[in-house]
Parts: C-alpha cells; structure tokens; sequence
C-alpha cells in the first residue's frame, strides 16, 4: 500500500474516508494514464494495431475517473467545511486528474497515428520518439512518487526534463521537414510521426503541470509562472 498521498486534518469519519476516495480515485487514474501510454508506444514501436485499440479502449475508463473525483471534490466542498490543506489537496487533485486525462487524450492520437503509420513501411529508426516518450513517462512516474512521497522538492528538477523534450522534437520536425522536401511520398509517414512527437510534447507538458501542482500543495507557492519570469 503506497504511502498516504495527503495528511487530511480529518482522523476519521465520512470526511476522512472521502479524502481517502479521492486519494484512491486520482492514483488509480494515474496508474492506468502510465499503463495507456506505455500501450500506445508499443503500439507503434511493436507495430501492433491490437495495442491502439487497446489503449483507444481504456480511455473511456480515464474519462469516467476524472468525472468521478470532479464529483468527491464538489460533494466534500458543499458538505464539510475542509480547513486550508484540505481545500489545498482538492483543488490540486482535480488539476492533476484534468492532466491525466488530458494525457490519455494524446496517447489514444499516439494509437491513432501509429494505425496510421503500420500500413506503410518504417521511414526511419524510432529512436528520437522513444526517447521523448521515455523521458515523458519518466516524468509522470516521478510526478506521482512525488505526490505520493510527499517531496516537493522533486517537482522543479522534473520540470526541467521538459526542455530535453522540446529540444528533441524541434530537431526531429527539422529531420522530418527534410525527408518531406526530398521525397514526397514520404510525407504522410513524416506528418503522422510529426504528430506523434507533438503529442509527446504535450504530454511532457501536463507532466509538468502535475509537478507544479505538487509543488504547490505541499509548499503553499505557485511556481507555474516563475520560470518564464
């Protein structure tokens, strides 16, 4: 059993055993946006279309989750007079849940662009894709254990694992670009795997977000804009 994600002010009762729910609610989200991510890059890596309907499959179940603790947070808000750290906790979780699902969203276009990309021959080595996806999984992996192990100071080093994500893509679009230039029948493959770089990209991102989100419920200070300043 994982160490608790929040010390709710509450030591037991209704308002406790729903803190609980909503503890319970956004770690099993995580758990299965981990597993469809890590699905829809086998998906393409393997080139196996069962793996995208798979991943296409479960995320109906993300979708159901995020409404689920969306409705444990409003219901303990409107029923129980939840002191700072708890009002904290239940704004945070709901802005991880939305990222989680959002991930999800991209790992079914993952799914849907590597369909795409099965029916015709490889274009080239994936060993830029994997690498961004490797490096974005690793973030929501570590975000989590963050959120689990109750150690903020985590957040800003895995925010920084964003830019080697940014750096790859830009390069992949330049190599991606040039194979389209030269070679026009190359251009479908090249604006499907563009795409799967941009979903990664994104996913990175709401990695990010999540790392934010800890960030600040553990230490009381908002740090998403501090970075551009």
């Amino acid at each position: 059993m994982p160490t608790p994600v929040h010390s709710s002010s509450y030591s037991n009762g209704p308002a406790a055993e729903q803190i609980g729910k909503i503890r319970e609610t956004l770690l099993l989200m995580a758990s299965l946006t981990d597993r469809n991510l890590s699905l829809a890059l086998r998906s393409l890596v393997e080139r196996d279309d069962k793996l995208s309907d798979a991943v296409e499959a479960e995320d109906s179940q993300l979708d159901e989750l995020e409404v689920s603790l969306d409705e444990l947070v409003i219901n303990h808000m409107a029923t129980h007079a939840p002191v700072a750290t708890d009002c904290r906790f239940m704004l945070v979780a709901s802005k991880i849940s939305s990222n989680l699902e959002r991930i999800g969203d991209q790992a079914v276009s993952i799914a849907r662009r590597a369909r795409e990309l099965n029916k015709e021959p490889l274009l080239k080595p994936l060993i830029d894709i994997p690498r961004m996806a490797q490096i974005a999984a690793g973030m929501l992996r570590d975000s989590i254990s963050a959120l689990i192990d109750r150690k903020a100071e985590m957040a800003q080093e895995i925010i920084r694992r964003d830019k080697e994500v940014d750096a790859i893509n830009k390069q992949l679009a330049r190599e991606l670009t040039s194979f389209m230039l030269e070679d026009p029948s190359t251009i479908t493959r090249a604006l499907n795997l563009t795409l799967v770089a941009r979903s990664l990209e994104r996913i990175a991102d709401h990695c990010k977000n999540i790392a934010e989100e800890v960030y600040y419920l553990y230490q009381a200070r908002d740090i998403r804009h501090e970075r551009k300043a």
